[in-house]
């Protein structure tokens, strides 16, 4: 299954100028570029790890790949190459694309977490004058995963350690994940009383670190239950877990 994701830079061809607009999101487009994955994962004992890029349209689309960092810093060296950095890729096929590690070192107690991104290309035609293309950007998670670490990525979420922090503004949930494995929250409940608390698209906790999440309102109680699911090796959602946050 092929799953589609948000939209960073379009281009607009209109005439003979070609505007470029950068970062930019728009909600209407759909990706005619699709990845095979949410996440990639390379363990430190292969050589690559390989994703499949696929033209889900009718038309033609050149594609350039590469790995960079959270801060989404392309003049930073990345110790990833994926290869073929550029290509073409015909109307309704599929390319395979390998991530190759480079020389160099990464922490060997934790994962460490990059991003795989493919962009689309449209290719000009002389029937595209005067005519609005748009081109995708597709942004996803990329874990390289050392060797030997102490528990198995299933086991993470069980370890998290929950806790309530009053702030200035109100109440805080803060969650401490002594693993080697970031988790992806896909969603955070907590009751306060018969009060729930929603929180959604909540940031990722790295490892052996903790995030604060700011919520709604002061909580009165002394602690809440906290329910929460996150996304596993191959993208799909955890059984609900639950724990209690106190002061």
């Amino acid at each position: 299954m092929f799953l589609k994701f948000k939209i960073y830079t379009f281009y607009c061809i209109f005439g003979l100028g070609v505007l470029v607009a950068s970062a930019c999101y728009s909600p209407v487009a759909f990706s005619g570029v699709m990845l095979s994955g949410t996440r990639i994962i390379l363990n430190a004992d292969e050589r690559n790890v390989s994703t499949v890029v696929s033209n889900v349209t009718d038309k033609d689309y050149a594609v350039q790949v590469w790995v960079n960092g959270q801060e989404d810093n392309n003049n930073a060296l990345s110790p990833f190459i994926a290869m073929p950095a550029l290509f073409r890729v015909r109307a309704g096929e599929e390319q395979v694309v390998r991530i190759i590690k480079t020389p160099g070192t990464l922490p060997l107690d934790r994962e460490s977490v990059f991003y795989f991104n493919a962009q689309e290309i449209p290719i000009a035609s002389k029937n595209d004058e005067n005519a609005l293309k748009v081109a995708i950007r597709t942004r996803v998670k990329f874990f390289y995963r050392p060797e030997k670490l102490a528990t198995k990525p299933a086991d993470a979420p069980g370890q998290l350690q929950w806790k309530l922090v009053n702030t200035a503004s109100g109440s805080s949930l803060r969650v401490t994940n002594p693993s080697p494995y970031h988790i992806t929250f896909i969603g955070i409940k907590a009751m306060d009383g018969n009060n729930a608390i929603e929180l959604s698209d909540v940031a990722m906790v790295a490892p052996k670190s903790s995030q604060e999440y700011p919520l709604e309102h002061k909580v009165g109680a002394q602690k809440v239950d906290v329910e929460f699911s996150v996304i596993n090796d191959y993208g799909g959602y955890s059984a609900p877990s639950k724990s209690i946050a106190s002061f």
